[in-house]
């Protein structure tokens, strides 16, 4: 397993702690929570990126698109398993 230095929460300036936040409130209610263990997490120590890669994965997700929420786990558990990684 790869180590990757993060900012935990508690830690997090003013900054930080505002695009988390952002972020955060754009993703459905399962995504909820303050889980500093997370893949979010790994990406703490350039907050632009954070927020840009994140706010396109909830756009990419979001409830007025086509999709259903269990079509795009549907499509991204198939696409994992042909690529064979683990969902």
């Amino acid at each position: 397993m790869a180590w990757i230095r993060t900012i935990p929460s508690s830690q997090a300036d003013e900054g930080l702690r505002g695009v988390l936040s952002r972020v955060r409130a754009m993703y459905p209610p399962e995504y909820s929570g303050n889980d500093d263990s997370g893949v979010m997490s790994s990406h703490t120590l350039i907050p632009d990126a954070l927020y840009h890669a994140f706010a396109t994965l909830a756009a990419l997700m979001a409830p007025a698109l086509p999709l259903s929420r269990s079509q795009q786990e549907m499509i991204a558990t198939v696409v994992s398993v042909t690529n064979s990684c683990a969902y």
